[in-house]
């Protein structure tokens, strides 16, 4: 008990949880799960869903770059 009445202090170790689950999760992703591969293929889809955009879908992405809600993709592609 704690120092004020009607209060009671417990504690939970979720180690044995987070084990399993991590586990769990290894096991869905199976062998043959290559990150970079994800990674890439996410990359293409982020291209192709902000190619071909008209003028005002450029403009309104623009300003959603410049406010910092989606990432500056041009700065990725210099970096490559």
């Amino acid at each position: 008990m704690s120092a004020e009445a009607g209060e009671l202090e417990f504690s939970l170790d979720l180690t044995l949880g987070e084990a399993h689950r991590r586990s769990a999760v290894l096991q869905a992703i199976g062998d043959d799960w290559d990150p970079i591969a994800v990674l890439a293929a996410e990359e293409q889809a982020y291209d192709m869903l902000y190619s071909g955009l008209d003028s005002d879908q450029q403009r309104i992405y623009d300003e959603l770059v410049v406010a910092g809600v989606l990432p500056n993709r041009a700065v990725r592609d210099h970096a490559n």
